[in-house]
């Protein structure tokens, strides 16, 4: 599972819809040579074409075509902008080589070709096409594809200015990276400014790759702290000064999550949050003067999330927002000048995602499941509020379904799992949902599992408290026999950024969780109250102020019902989670000893002021105003009542949850005495899959120290 990827699912291959939507492109391994070929697909037909063959994307005195990550086309069609020889920037591959390749003539060059290789970011082509906008050592450029000439747009050389992209908590939290937009009449650009004068520097160590330890500085705000200064301007893509808007308040005490042009080239539209992320204040800028002007605000006693599901509606008029502000996460559309609020879902249910606007035929697509927290269905409803929503998954369908549909709403690549069977990709018509062809079938990964000796996942509902019902599943070994009793570990998150508790194919990780039923344990994972399902605002919003207090404690109340289940040696309870699931794990057993026996903790978070501001601040509020929830929310405080065995795991090199936070929990564990087992990953990140054979000794000492401590196998 972990070492040759031998039950890794297939993905469908970067696809792109044409823009009449009656079409797609896709990647395919060339038949002569290396590369893939850019082929099209008819949707109707099924007929194929190559586009691009990869005998066309070969440089000049090169043997090899380029190796493309990524592509995008001139809304024309007529150009080709191909992403290649990519690093990662903290999470993904952000940063490389971009090359533009003229359809007509097959001439190919590539961008920025006076800057240094893989330091490209974002390159976008100007609706017109004949330019392309990027980001290069955090400043931005203009380039003409004509004539190649590069314009700097900005000139920051300071590095505390982070021009067209990101700091690292905007990244992190906000999920801001491309910070350049074209304007629709591709003569501006606007794009966000940071400054992170001021940010605390954390410095990780890098001991590993030198016999010399090297200091990785990385601006990181946390908890309370100063966070960087932004703001938003707009620049002539020839060159000149920016014009900065004049958004109201402190730009280090509140954020610009968002921004666009506002469906013209003359205003853009922004999303203002306090730094208690309570308030969105929605704001039109002007960008000749660089005012703005308030037009709506969304207000919660808890806080808001970031809004990405804003559309433009009937020519600019109106758009769509996305509010909880009658106890559900609903559809709205609000008029451009804010005076006019109108719902468009109607019910006592969750919108989970909006994928699609129809403005012409007056719908709007979007995810939901009113009856199952732990499944996803595709519906529509009417943009004018009218009538009931329509479901347009097959109702003999039950799991969770996800959709890329196309800009004529007629076509969609629909993919279905269930948490134990691998997805399907198929090309379907729509609405009635009918299947054309399948494009990811992953039957060789199904005929691999059929052998496998394991029983269906069950889920079930747990009222822990009156009016207070919990989604769980269990997987159970094949031989079970409910009159012995059985080890059990639970696998737990538990934090407002994920839900563990769904009907969808959990890849390498259920599978581990298959062999470990396989050899005689039961493992259950139940999603307490403040996890993001679509329950309702109450359900997902109780855990405000007490992150690490409330769903530790609804954990040890499912805890203290399954344990009294027949077939569960209550002597041989374990916990185990990553990243907030760590956390979760280290509350679970300091706060609770009497109900865990094992927690197998990973990149957790130990102290919560040693997490970052937008993150924790959104959750928790200032520390300055919830000293006492802080406090009893973090783990390190509970040390004392450790009872059992604890395995700690964490990558030196995590710039998310650093490794500080592993060693000040250990720093406890001495002082108190406490026996325990820690296995530090060098220079590893969160996601501990840096280095050589690092993935398959994450989940070989997880198996261990559980088999060791836990020792699997029912007793009579």
């Amino acid at each position: 599972m972990f070492t040759d990827r031998e039950f890794e699912s297939e993905r469908l291959a970067p696809s792109k819809w044409l823009a009449d939507g009656q079409g797609y492109t896709t990647l395919e391994k060339a038949e002569k040579e290396k590369g893939r070929d850019i082929v099209r697909y008819d949707c109707q037909t099924g007929n194929k074409a190559i586009l691009v063959p990869a005998s066309k994307l070969i440089p000049e005195n090169k043997k090899d075509p380029l190796a493309i990550r990524d592509y995008a086309w001139s809304k024309d069609q007529s150009r080709l902008l191909i992403f290649t020889n990519t690093k990662r920037v903290w999470r993904y591959h952000t940063r490389g080589d971009y090359w533009v390749v003229d359809l007509k003539s097959w001439q190919m060059h590539q961008l920025g070709q006076r800057f240094k290789p893989s330091t490209l970011m974002f390159a976008t082509f100007s609706p017109d096409g004949k330019k392309v906008a990027y980001v290069c050592e955090k400043n931005v450029y203009v380039e003409d594809i004509n004539s190649r000439k590069i314009t700097a747009l900005t000139n920051s050389t300071m590095a505390n200015i982070v021009n067209g992209t990101s700091d690292w908590v905007y990244e992190e939290e906000f999920g801001l990276r491309n910070g350049i937009r074209w304007s629709p009449d591709s003569k501006k650009i606007a794009f966000w400014r940071f400054d992170t004068e001021g940010v605390g520097t954390f410095n990780l160590i890098n001991n590993t790759d030198s016999i010399y330890s090297r200091i990785v500085p990385l601006p990181y705000p946390k908890v309370g702290t100063t966070n960087s200064s932004c703001r938003v301007g707009v620049i002539e893509a020839d060159g000149g000064e920016p014009t900065w808007f004049d958004v109201p308040g402190d730009p280090r005490n509140n954020y610009i999550p968002r921004m666009e042009w506002a469906a013209s080239s003359t205003e853009i539209i922004l999303q203002q949050i306090n730094r208690l992320q309570n308030i969105n204040n929605i704001m039109l800028g002007d960008i000749k003067t660089g005012k703005v002007k308030m037009i709506y605000t969304d207000k919660d006693s808890a806080w808001l999330d970031v809004v990405d599901d804003w559309k433009w509606l009937n020519g600019g008029k109106e758009f769509t927002w996305v509010s909880e502000q009658d106890g559900w996460r609903h559809i709205y559309s609000i008029s451009r000048d804010g005076s006019k609020v109108k719902l468009v879902t109607n019910g006592a249910y969750d919108i989970t995602q909006i994928l699609g606007i129809d403005d012409k035929e007056g719908w709007v697509y979007f995810m939901a499941s009113p009856d199952n927290p732990t499944q996803r269905y595709l519906y529509r409803t009417r943009l004018d509020g009218k009538g009931k929503a329509e479901r347009l998954s097959p109702s003999n369908q039950a799991g969770t379904h996800a959709y890329n549909m196309s800009p004529n709403f007629k076509w969609a690549f629909h993919t279905f799992s269930t948490i134990d069977d691998p997805p399907t990709t198929e090309l379907i018509s729509l609405p009635d949902h009918k299947s054309i062809r399948t494009m990811v079938a992953n039957k060789e990964l199904k005929e691999k599992l059929k052998p496998i000796k394991r029983t269906p996942t069950e889920f079930f509902t747990l009222e822990i408290a009156k009016k207070v019902s919990l989604d769980g599943y269990k997987i159970v070994p094949f031989n079970f026999d409910k009159n012995k009793k059985y080890p059990l570990l639970f696998f737990v998150y538990g934090e407002p950024a994920g839900q563990t508790v769904l009907d969808r194919w959990g890849g390498s990780r259920h599978l581990w969780h298959t062999m470990l039923a396989q050899n005689g344990y039961i493992v259950i994972s139940v999603d307490p109250r403040g996890t993001p399902g679509p329950k309702g605002r109450a359900w997902r919003k109780s855990i405000y102020g007490q992150i690490g207090i409330l769903a530790s404690a609804d954990h040890a109340a499912a805890n203290r019902l399954i344990r009294k289940w027949s077939y569960i040696d209550s002597t041989r309870i374990g916990i185990w989670g990553w990243s907030g699931g760590g956390s979760m794990s280290l509350n679970a057993i300091f706060r609770y000893p009497d109900l865990y026996q094992t927690a197998m903790a990973i990149a957790f978070v130990s102290n919560q002021r040693l997490y970052d501001t937008i993150y924790q601040e959104r959750y928790m509020g200032l520390p300055e105003t919830n000293p006492e929830g802080f406090k009893n929310g973090s783990p390190v405080n509970f040390v004392k009542n450790l009872r059992g065995n604890l395995l700690l795991m964490h990558g030196t090199g995590d710039d998310n949850v650093h490794y500080q936070s592993a060693e000040v929990l250990i720093d406890e564990l001495i002082k108190q005495n406490k026996m325990f087992t820690m296995v530090p990953y060098p220079n590893r990140s969160h996601g501990l899959h840096e280095g050589e054979n690092s993935f398959r000794h994450v989940w070989e000492t997880l198996t261990w120290y559980l088999k060791k401590h836990m020792p699997p196998g029912p007793v009579e």
